[in-house]
């Protein structure tokens, strides 16, 4: 048995697959902020370790609590979940032909002892022209991710090139999280 303290779909998909039991909490209310002057890598370690805190004192039961956090970074600049449109379709044009890194931090806490792990993924977008990045806006994918696109739903047209953890960009890199498992004894492969 496992807690998920997070709302995202995609990373209740990801856990399924793998065969992990588990119960969604209700998304920790934390605030996603980036403090003046911190990294991108600190950024993502303290939201995932915020919010499996925030998962454990709303857990009603003892099993392990896991939290996690996803960054688009290009350069030192976190790109979070774009407020309208406009700001989607500006961050597209920003991240299309360049290289950008996808960070996505796991931190599981059993008992009242959290573990964490990170993951960087390279990822580059195609040079695409307005006419086509406006079009993949209007899908409205884009709107609740960070970056401003889905990487397994209609968004994976945008991309040219991967270099790491396809399901990290997803939002749960299973690469880091399954041993973080198998260190709190929770099973996976497990009939769901």
């Amino acid at each position: 048995m496992l807690y998920l303290a997070s709302g995202s779909p995609r990373r209740a998909e990801l856990l399924a697959q793998i065969g992990v039991p588990f119960t969604v909490l209700k998304a920790p209310g934390i605030d996603e902020t980036v403090h003046a002057g911190e990294a991108p890598r600190d950024y993502v370690a303290r939201m995932a370790r915020e919010k499996a805190a925030a998962g454990r004192a709303a857990a009603p039961g003892p099993a392990p609590v896991l939290g996690a956090d996803t960054a688009v970074v290009l350069g030192d600049r976190v790109l979070g979940k774009p407020a309208d449109d406009d700001q989607a379709l500006a961050m597209l044009r920003d991240l299309q032909d360049r290289e950008h890194r996808v960070l996505s931090a796991v931190c599981l806490m059993a008992g009242d002892t959290p573990r964490l792990a990170l993951s960087e993924t390279r990822v580059r977008l195609r040079a695409l022209d307005d006419e086509r990045l406006r079009a993949y806006v209007a899908t409205g994918e884009g709107r609740d991710k960070a970056g401003a696109y889905g990487i397994q739903g209609l968004g994976a047209a945008l991309v040219a090139s991967l270099s790491g953890s396809y399901s990290g960009v997803v939002g749960l890199p299973l690469e880091e999280t399954v041993p973080l498992l198998e260190w709190a004894g929770v099973p996976y492969w497990q009939p769901c």
